[in-house]
């Protein structure tokens, strides 16, 4: 309890200290945080970090003057990139561990901490598996608080996922397509004053239901783990679980922290983002 409570604190302290305007956000894929040089600093890094033996470390080296949003949607822009061939690799082992005994109709991506590349994750896993001919995704935004999905895929949401948690919009009228995909967006556009509570509600556990009978795939992007309920309200009520962890970033007492919080038996693999490679900058570990 007492790491639980540690990180927790941290998660908090960072919190505070992250506006809207200085929170981490993948910068590259290649890539690193981009933090204002006026922002506080973060927690302090492990000198040898958990991840980097699991994966060895090359030099990067990524295509730059994209917008960050852009870089986001990498899968969408450059489909045949190294990039999206990860994300197509991510899909094909979700695909490898479903069963007719365990069905991954609904997967939740979770982080501990925010700008570890949970959104990015998020949005190029939807885009190569709403790729696949004849089938059916939807992505859905569950960060109340900060969402990002809509402007990352340029989408301009006229009701959403807090609309349909409280009655005051239809399912079907709240779902976007995103222009030349087949992915359907259940995206935010109020923030309400109870998003915990949202999350948790009957409400939400009937809208996952609801779509994990309709699509053949939904992934479901969390806010951080850490200092919320949000990410476990959520990943509670989904078949799988996909972490995303930062390469020399990502406590290793955090992922234990966080493992200890969510269902571990749901938990599909961990996908490392910021490890330095010729190509590209995911991995992925089940």
């Amino acid at each position: 309890m007492a790491k639980v409570y540690d990180a927790l604190r941290r998660a908090e302290a960072e919190r505070r200290k992250l506006s809207d305007d200085q929170a981490p956000a993948v910068a590259r894929l290649g890539w690193e945080p981009e933090v204002s040089p006026d922002a506080a600093p973060s927690a302090k890094a492990p000198r040898e970090s958990f991840f980097r033996r699991l994966w060895p470390r090359k030099k990067a080296a990524i295509e730059e003057g994209t917008g960050d949003f852009n870089k986001r949607r990498i899968s969408l822009l450059q489909p045949d990139s190294y990039v999206a061939e990860q994300f197509r690799a991510l899909r094909g082992r979700i695909d490898a561990m479903e069963t007719p005994e365990r069905p991954l109709k609904t997967v939740a991506m979770v982080s501990a901490l925010s700008g570890e590349g949970k959104t990015t994750a998020s949005i190029n896993l939807a885009l190569v598996t709403g790729l696949s001919v004849g089938r059916s995704v939807l992505l859905i935004d569950c960060d109340l608080r900060r969402p990002r999905v809509h402007r990352a895929l340029g989408l301009r949401p006229e009701t959403g996922l807090a609309e349909v948690l409280t009655g005051d919009a239809k399912l079907e009228d709240a779902i976007q397509t995103v222009d030349g995909t087949n992915l359907d967006v259940l995206a935010v556009r109020g923030q309400p004053a109870n998003p915990s509570e949202l999350l948790g509600s009957q409400s939400m556990r009937d809208l996952v239901a609801e779509v994990g009978g309709r699509y053949d795939r939904v992934i479901l992007d969390t806010p951080a783990a850490l200092g919320l309920p949000d990410a476990k309200a959520v990943s509670d009520l989904c078949n799988g679980i996909v972490m995303v962890v930062r390469a020399d970033h990502t406590r290793q007492e955090d992922v234990q922290t966080v493992l200890e919080i969510i269902d571990r038996d749901r938990v599909l693999g961990m996908v490392l983002n910021g490890s330095d490679d010729s190509h590209g900058r995911y991995g992925y570990t089940s």
